[in-house]
């Protein structure tokens, strides 16, 4: 078996969950096909954040044909750049791209603290963007700013000719102030408003009779066309899901289809309850997009046990022969082909955490740390260590979808922590253990094997703290 951390570095080379690095946190993606490569935008998390969105936009990109191998584009707009925030006040909400009739890249994005929409340009995808102006009335007031406007937030948009469809919206509970989602329409300019903002999907207060009830509109607005058909992609009033609607016009006729993904793969009851959920969730974020003939579903998860250090992922999607789209489980192996059996995994690949005391949301107070466990990493924002799986404690456990095993004799642990006891290896969430491993107390990472024989065949493991005291989880390996 190959080193530790030299093993875990060439099996990341696959397709996995998190996709990108696990000390980088870009929630809210929008992916992109341009030319040869895919760019994903998104806010940018902080490792320990205390809120939403605090760094500047970054941007990532890989090639269609290898969604394994993403590049770093770099800092492409600092939150200094917009001419209303000197104070530096306003953080960079989740952003959308569009490509404009001059062939250039249009930045669409909210601050934190106001309630219009700016823009920034840049003439390559990825480059260093400049700001650019903000939407605007004919009349120079700005789209929010008008009496009787609704704040804006979240931008999607959707290029056809000279027409920009800018989507926008945040419709809390309780709140009859929010009507739902709005489409405003932008001229060539890709700034001025040509047509006014109509509701194309209502928010909770105001989904009786019409379709959404009981996954109406909250967020997260974002637009994709395909065979002819609008899909209007967004997070429900449940938060943990990203659900979809359906429309031959951009304007008007919206359709509830359904729910594409839960974060805590809530709505799935192939493999347990539908109301049973599998990761800790809260508010989620992204969007389809057609890469190399396949359709993809980003979005993203929560992790450090608070709303704030928020990582993307992604999972391949299908449509059935009239466009729904049926919701598809959270993996580590974005829904492609299974990973390698054999060497060493990091832990926080897991799409599943969970103790016998199932959860759904992410609390807001700290409280959390002291019963579940929790994806984290060490050192601070930034710095480049792998994740792992912190507070494991007795009955905690953590899932990982799915594996090719052939011929496994052995499985290795990296553990850490005031913890003795056994990690039970299992092939299903409530499942027999097919063997355990011993772990020991230690202040620094530990590996420990036992010998355990996997059936071949595609599987799921899973691994569960029988013993006592709090277990840090680093990784696994097989051979």
């Amino acid at each position: 078996m190959k080193s530790y951390l030299d093993s875990i570095k060439e099996n990341l080379k696959q397709h996995v969950n998190p996709y990108l690095p696990s000390w980088e946190y870009v929630p809210d993606g929008e992916p992109y096909v341009f030319g040869d490569r895919v760019y994903v935008y998104g806010s940018h998390d902080k490792f320990n954040g205390d809120v939403y969105c605090m760094g500047d936009y970054v941007c990532w990109s890989a090639p269609v044909d290898d969604l394994g191998a993403w590049r770093y584009e770099g800092v492409i707009y600092r939150k200094d750049q917009d001419p209303v925030n000197g104070d530096l006040q306003g953080n960079l909400y989740a952003p959308d791209v569009a490509v404009g009739p001059d062939g250039r890249y249009y930045l669409y994005y909210v601050l934190s603290d106001v309630g219009f929409v700016s823009v920034a340009v840049c003439d390559t995808p990825a480059g260093s963007y400049e700001f650019y102006g903000y939407v605007h009335y004919a009349d120079g007031v700005r789209l929010g700013d008008r009496p009787g406007d609704e704040p804006q937030f979240d931008p999607g948009v959707l290029r056809e000719g000279d027409r920009t469809y800018l989507y926008t919206g945040f419709c809390g509970a309780g709140d009859k102030s929010r009507h739902g989602a709005m489409c405003t329409v932008l001229g060539p300019d890709m700034l001025t408003v040509i047509e006014d903002p109509v509701f194309v999907a209502p928010g909770q207060e105001y989904s009786a009779g019409t379709g959404f009830e009981g996954h109406a509109f909250f967020e997260a607005p974002s637009i994709r066309k395909r065979d002819g058909k609008y899909y209007f992609i967004y997070s429900s009033q449940l938060f943990h899901e990203l659900c979809y609607a359906v429309s031959d016009d951009p304007r008007e006729g919206f359709k509830y289809g359904g729910c594409i993904i839960s974060a805590g793969d809530l709505g799935i009851d192939t493999y347990k309850p539908a109301d049973q959920c599998m990761f800790y969730t809260a508010n989620n974020h992204g969007s389809m997009e057609c890469i190399n003939g396949d359709w993809y579903i980003f979005y993203h998860r929560h992790t450090n046990g608070t709303n704030y250090s928020r990582q993307g992922c992604f999972e391949k999607i299908y449509f059935n022969e009239d466009g729904s789209i049926p919701q598809v489980e959270i993996t580590s192996c974005n829904g492609l082909e299974p990973l390698r059996a054999e060497g060493f995994y990091p832990s926080y690949i897991a799409c599943q955490l969970f103790t016998d005391t199932f959860v759904t949301y992410v609390p807001w107070s700290g409280w959390m740390d002291d019963r579940f466990p929790k994806v984290t990493q060490e050192g601070g924002d930034g710095d480049e260590n792998y994740g792992y799986i912190a507070n494991m404690r007795p009955g905690a456990a953590a899932g990982y979808k799915y594996f090719d095993f052939k011929g496994v004799k052995k499985v290795t642990v990296s553990t850490k922590g005031y913890a003795k006891g056994f990690i039970d290896v299992k092939l299903s969430w409530n499942g027999e253990t097919i063997g355990s491993i011993p772990v020991e107390y230690a202040n620094v990472w530990r590996l420990s094997s036992a010998d355990i024989e996997i059936p071949d065949g595609v599987s799921p493991v899973y691994f569960t703290f029988r013993g006592f005291g709090y277990l840090q989880f680093g990784g696994f390996g097989f051979n």
